[in-house]
């Protein structure tokens, strides 16, 4: 009987192949008796690894790929031996045994291929024979990866059309239940020996870390859910993430920026939703201590990618985006924001540019955003440019594009402040703050409230972004000619500085002078008196940011975490 009327049937099987069958037949015995010399007290391994070179097992053709692809079957299939009989078991048992079997013969697979012995009978170290050593680890551990992630994502595919059709008929042969710890355990022992010093496995470093990138970007959330939480824990695994920033020239950098932009992406439309499930919390909760990390160990990644970062972290997650935000370099003090009459404009590092590791020009040119924007900001073009921008930041379905959004305010910022325009003085009446202010007039609520996002985006570290767009956001505050745009604005630091700590330093300067400047007339705004609650709320952030002190102004990564 089939599946009922409506359900998927889900992957079709894999048709028979001979030469596939016959490798099973071949590697069950050699897969047995590598399982006994594991649980021996000073078994020879190595030379079980010789025997199977000798046997061509590990040959770069596809007898090698269909040998991989066999041991990582008869490895996961013995660690859910007894899976079946607790079925209903919430927990379901896991063999770690074959798992750990089979991630130490990988291992000394990689170990054995070293260089041919000299005449002498030394190590040849040539650069030329040190390169092939490199070349053909690199090539193994990747074809290594690659047969896990391939069982990982049909086991995963099975289970998802099992849920889909739960009473359909299964095959004799049907692959073990999909269970993220055994890929988990592999992949983490793999990460931990392969890091570990050792003579044998120095020419795979840093290839070896950009492999593991590689296999978990095809294994991202979006494309395996079921694996996301074994997959986050990869990803911050102390055997990959700090090394991986520490690669010599940044190169781990866009890797692991692309991994942390996936794991965003994927709790987007979950975090954007008014309940969360349980299992979103969780992950939610692992995604801020990564950020915490970071903060603490590596703040300069997160300065550098604060704006791709930012685009794909939802809106309403603001203490994780405060978490990006609030990142300042190590060799940096960071001035006290609560100090009285803090001249800002008199901060050395005020006048310094910050690094933009993300290609924003990009996203604007995708958008067809950029030529009309630079040609505006060179000529003052007329009104109808602005409309047309306008209207280049909604996408077809209505939806605002938020990474065009925060582009564009990033562009024109760098633009002002390349042409001398950065200046309280040159502010106003300057082509980027009327580029700015006429669109921020022609957005919807919606839009502009994005709008305002994005440029509170840029309220971080002392430097002359900061600057910039402190002095612009309190000008658009000034002049706005009803209370509606300075309500928003007022609503985007506030909302910013009612979460937990740590708090962007841009943000607080940025709030403590509008309250405190008598030209904004902050407190006599009617949207600040509008409920009691609501008068509450402001009277409690304004004692927080005036009486703060240097202490508020750190980060309370407990309260992070919590």
């Amino acid at each position: 009987a089939g599946p009922p009327p409506g359900f998927a049937r889900g992957p079709p099987p894999e048709p028979l192949d001979p030469a596939l069958a016959r490798t099973r037949e071949q590697l069950a015995p050699l897969w047995a008796e590598w399982l006994s010399l594991c649980t021996q007290q000073g078994a020879n391994e190595r030379s079980f690894v010789s025997q199977l070179q000798a046997a061509g097992w590990l040959r770069r053709d596809e007898h090698g790929d269909r040998f991989l692809r066999v041991l990582t079957e008869l490895a996961i299939s013995a660690a859910h031996a007894d899976a079946a009989a607790a079925a209903d078991a919430a927990k379901p048992p896991l063999a770690m045994a074959p798992l750990d079997a089979y991630s130490n013969l990988v291992v000394l697979m990689l170990k054995a291929l070293t260089p041919e012995p000299t005449p002498s009978g030394g190590r040849d170290t040539s650069p030329a024979a040190v390169a092939a050593t490199a070349q053909a680890q690199l090539a193994l551990l990747t074809k290594v990866l690659g047969a896990l992630v391939a069982h990982l994502l049909r086991s995963h595919a099975h289970a998802a059309a099992l849920r889909l059709a739960p009473h359909r008929h299964e095959p004799a042969a049907a692959p073990p239940p999909f269970n993220q710890r055994a890929y988990l355990r592999l992949i983490g022992n793999w990460m931990l020996d392969l890091s570990a010093p050792d003579p044998a496995l120095d020419t795979l470093q840093p290839q070896m870390l950009f492999a593991f990138a590689a296999a978990l970007d095809a294994l991202r959330p979006s494309r395996v859910p079921g694996f996301a939480f074994g997959w986050l824990e990869l990803v911050a695994h102390r055997a990959f993430m700090p090394k991986l920033l520490l690669a010599k020239g940044h190169k781990g950098w866009p890797r692991l920026q692309s991994l942390l932009v996936s794991l965003f992406s994927f709790l987007y439309p979950s975090l954007s939703a008014p309940r969360l499930a349980p299992a979103i919390k969780h992950l939610y909760r692992g995604a801020l201590r990564v950020l915490l990390v970071l903060l603490h160990d590596f703040p300069e990644f997160l300065c550098d990618y604060h704006l791709a970062l930012c685009d794909a972290i939802p809106p309403t997650c603001i203490q994780m985006r405060n978490l990006v935000l609030s990142a300042f370099p190590r060799n940096m003090m960071l001035p006290d924001p609560f100090t009285p009459n803090l001249k800002v404009d008199l901060l050395p590092e005020i006048s310094q540019p910050p690094t933009i590791l993300s290609p924003y020009t990009s996203a604007l040119s995708a958008a067809g955003v950029l030529e009309p924007l630079d040609a505006f900001l060179k000529s003052r073009g007329p009104p109808a440019l602005l409309h047309d921008l306008r209207a280049r930041l909604a996408a077809p379905d209505g939806s605002f594009r938020v990474g065009v959004i925060n582009a564009l305010v990033l562009h024109v910022g760098v633009h002002a402040i390349s042409h001398g325009l950065s200046a309280p003085a040159a502010l106003h009446g300057s082509p980027p703050v009327e580029c700015l202010a006429g669109i921020a007039a022609e957005l919807s609520s919606e839009g502009r409230y994005l709008f305002l996002n994005g440029l509170a985006n840029q309220l971080r570290y002392p430097n002359n972004h900061t600057h910039y767009f402190s002095c612009l956001l309190l000008l658009l505050f000034a002049e706005a000619r009803d209370e509606t745009l300075q309500e928003q604005i007022t609503r985007v630091l506030v909302e910013r500085l009612i979460v937990h700590r740590p708090h962007p330093w841009g943000l607080l300067i940025t709030f403590i002078e509008l309250i405190k400047n008598a030209r904004y007339a902050f407190w006599s705004k009617a949207f600040t008196r509008c409920a009691p609650e609501v008068e509450r709320l402001f009277e409690s952030v304004a004692r927080s940011c005036m009486a703060g002190g240097a202490g508020a102004a750190n980060a309370s990564e407990q309260e992070a975490a919590a």
